[in-house]
């Protein structure tokens, strides 16, 4: 009987992990299908990547719909990388949570004496006190800072897409044009409080802000090998592509636009669907910031809920589950589940799809699980 015992326990063993992958199974066949139709009823958006990454479901799974570019001869494929925009200050923001946790300033800390003194004198002249802006009003867009990014800004752009942005160029324009609103006081979303952040980094690491963001958040020890700054950093190797995305309201195309316009910050970062969703589940499952009361900051609403959902690089809403989120300029979505402790990455190739495509797939998916 005794020797019966490893047997049956092996074959135990073998059902549970068997019984998984069908679980596992079944849920990949529902997103498949359900995939499929949106991209049948929004072949416009010329591609879709999707990835969905659960540990407790046993869930990691990335397809691709559709063509890598306007030709429409090249099949999209999953590990095909695309610009994040604004997904990046999600990465911004947990590095300089990262700095907090390793004591070099607090959240609450002014940033007088955290920036150069080039950047501090012209936020002087331009008429911000720099002793009442703190670090956690950067992180939520609560700076009462005037952004460098406005309508005369992107036409700049337009005009000239391969013009080659500096960084100090971008403060400059920002902060001569004088506050917005009083520190703490109003939402008024702004790129420049994130170049101001990656200031702030280098400031404190001595290093590249694009460097030192890879070691803080140790994308090596966490498989993040598909994720870097343009132009900044080479791109991994082992990539296939970057696949083309489309503002087509302002005729771009992202293969012909300079990425200095949205690099140093604010935006910036490159990334696989699978990369950037995996990145969500390291972050709000604790690994790369311990500190669970620090950690719970990023997801803690700044100003009262019904001015501005914004937290610390990421927004809080609650759809009888919570989903903590960020979306990026050119089409790309992340949201991640705590009670399910699920992460869904859409990436549109048509901006504007964006906002029909990605929530609808995030939230069905999202509740899915949630109901399961």
């Amino acid at each position: 009987m005794m020797k019966l015992l490893p047997g049956i326990l092996l074959l135990l063993i073998f059902n549970l992990l068997s019984g998984k992958r069908l679980i596992a199974q079944s849920w990949e066949m529902r997103f498949e299908a359900l995939l499929d139709s949106v991209y049948q009823a929004n072949e416009d958006a010329l591609g879709i990547l999707i990835h969905v990454e659960s540990r407790d479901q046993h869930i990691s799974w990335t397809s691709a719909r559709g063509f890598s570019d306007s030709s429409r001869t090249s099949q999209l494929t999953s590990n095909q990388p695309v610009l994040l925009a604004s997904n990046t200050k999600t990465y911004v923001s947990s590095a300089t949570l990262k700095l907090v946790e390793l004591n070099k300033f607090t959240l609450d800390q002014s940033i007088k004496g955290l920036l150069t003194d080039g950047t501090q004198s012209l936020l002087q002249e331009g008429g911000y006190s720099i002793e009442q802006i703190t670090v956690r009003q950067l992180l939520s867009h609560t700076s009462g800072i005037n952004d460098y990014v406005d309508k005369n800004y992107f036409e700049l752009v337009i005009n000239r897409p391969q013009y080659h942005w500096k960084k100090n160029e971008q403060i400059q324009r920002a902060l001569s044009k004088g506050p917005i609103s009083d520190p703490g006081q109003e939402f008024h979303y702004g790129d420049i409080n994130y170049l101001l952040l990656t200031e702030i980094i280098e400031q404190q690491t001595q290093k590249p802000f694009y460097t030192a963001i890879r070691e803080l958040l140790n994308y090596q020890q966490y498989g993040l090998n598909s994720t870097w700054f343009i132009n900044l950093e080479e791109k991994p190797e082992h990539l296939a592509p970057m696949a083309h995305q489309y503002a087509q309201n302002f005729h771009l195309d992202s293969y012909a636009i300079n990425p200095s316009w949205d690099l140093y910050g604010g935006g910036g970062m490159a990334a696989t669907v699978k990369d950037a969703a995996v990145f969500y589940n390291h972050l709000f499952e604790g690994k790369m910031i311990q500190d669970e009361e620090l950690l719970k900051e990023m997801y803690t609403y700044v100003l009262p809920a019904e001015k501005s959902k914004y937290c610390l690089g990421i927004y809080h809403f609650d759809f009888g589950y919570h989903l903590y989120y960020h979306g990026g300029w050119w089409g790309t979505d992340v949201n991640y589940c705590p009670e399910t402790k699920t992460s869904v990455a859409v990436f549109t190739l048509v901006k504007e799809k964006q906002h029909t495509i990605n929530p609808f797939l995030g939230k069905t998916i999202q509740g899915w699980i949630f109901d399961k």
